[in-house]
């Protein structure tokens, strides 16, 4: 899942029907474990530019059951990375896909604080058009300055996102 190249693309108007192939790709792979699916991330905000993977957070109906889904996406071709130092949620990988967007898949429960983040910060840019403006410029700007540092792209970032955070989180 590791990105070795840092492309940030012009927001594509398919990124809503490829993120709808995926979850269309998941039922029978989670099944009556899974609650929803939330687009989350850059390509999920109308006109925000992006790297072109589609962010899921795949939402469980009992953190419990965490292990029994990662199993089936195991058997589905996903690959479990463990919480990436995000506790309360799973990341996963997959190999041979290719009908499929590349993307990313994080399965955690209800009441996970990431899911939580996640969910503030999409809706909060799809509410400020001059926040997508800026965080666009800014996307632009880390990936020219560290085309081959996915660190340094997300470290010149984090300022912006912190203070959506701040701002969103302080909202509710």
């Amino acid at each position: 899942m590791r990105t070795v190249h840092v492309t940030v693309v012009p927001y594509d108007s398919k990124w809503p029907q490829e993120f709808q192939r995926i979850v269309n790709s998941l039922p029978l792979v989670i099944g009556s474990d899974c609650e929803r699916i939330e687009h989350v991330g850059s390509t999920s905000v109308l006109g925000l530019c992006a790297k072109p993977v589609i962010d899921s957070d795949v939402v469980l109906k009992r953190k419990e059951d965490m292990k029994a889904v990662s199993a089936k996406l195991a058997d589905a071709g996903y690959i479990d990375e463990g919480d990436l130092g995000i506790e309360g949620r799973e990341a996963f990988r997959y190999e041979g896909k290719p009908e499929l967007m590349s993307h990313h898949l994080y399965v955690c429960g209800p009441d996970s604080r990431e899911l939580h983040r996640h969910l503030a910060f999409r809706d909060y840019l799809r509410k400020h058009p001059d926040a997508v403006r800026e965080y666009s410029d800014i996307k632009k700007q880390a990936a020219s300055l560290y085309p081959d540092d996915i660190d340094g792209y997300i470290a010149y970032k984090s300022a912006f996102i912190e203070k959506i955070y701040h701002i969103c989180l302080q909202e509710e």
